[in-house]
């Protein structure tokens, strides 16, 4: 019988945000201090990542790490009134949580497949899973509260 790779069990993909590449990331390793083995971009970054549908289902289809994605509109008051809050997130969890924000306008087709409703929705995924959903703006310490909550350890 053939033995599991090591590597593999101590071990989860990441989808590089930039070219949508498989990355192997070590348990317990801070992301921010991880590269792309194919374009050597960062692996988190301590800013909110703008995304694309393309990259969004590759997320879906593939990541096993720990992130957040903000739908939301440039139009959108509440969106725009919680975007330093979610910055502030991004760069006190970049080590262990990523954080990424879709448009909602340019990519109507994810909106409609996540059935939003109303923006801004956080959704946090882990393990490849949609652990929480949540409608409407969050700041502050609520936002890291329900981020916290959301993608125990």
């Amino acid at each position: 019988m053939p033995s599991e790779n090591p590597a593999k069990k101590d071990s989860y993909p990441l989808v590089c945000y930039a070219c949508g590449a498989l990355n192997r990331v070590p348990q317990g390793a801070a992301l921010s201090d991880g590269k792309c083995g194919k374009c050597s971009k960062p692996l988190a970054t301590r800013k909110p990542i703008d995304i694309d549908s393309a990259i969004f289902e590759r997320l879906l289809t593939h990541d096993k790490g720990r992130y957040v994605i903000d739908i939301w509109a440039p139009w959108c008051g509440p969106c725009r009134m919680m975007a330093p809050s979610y910055e502030q997130a991004a760069e006190a969890l970049a080590d262990h949580i990523r954080l990424f924000k879709l448009n909602s306008d340019t990519h109507q087709d994810v909106s409609a497949r996540l059935g939003i409703r109303g923006i801004p929705t956080l959704i946090a995924y882990q393990g490849g899973r949609e652990i929480a959903k949540q409608a409407g703006a969050q700041t502050g310490d609520g936002l890291m509260q329900w981020i916290r909550a959301a993608l125990k350890p």
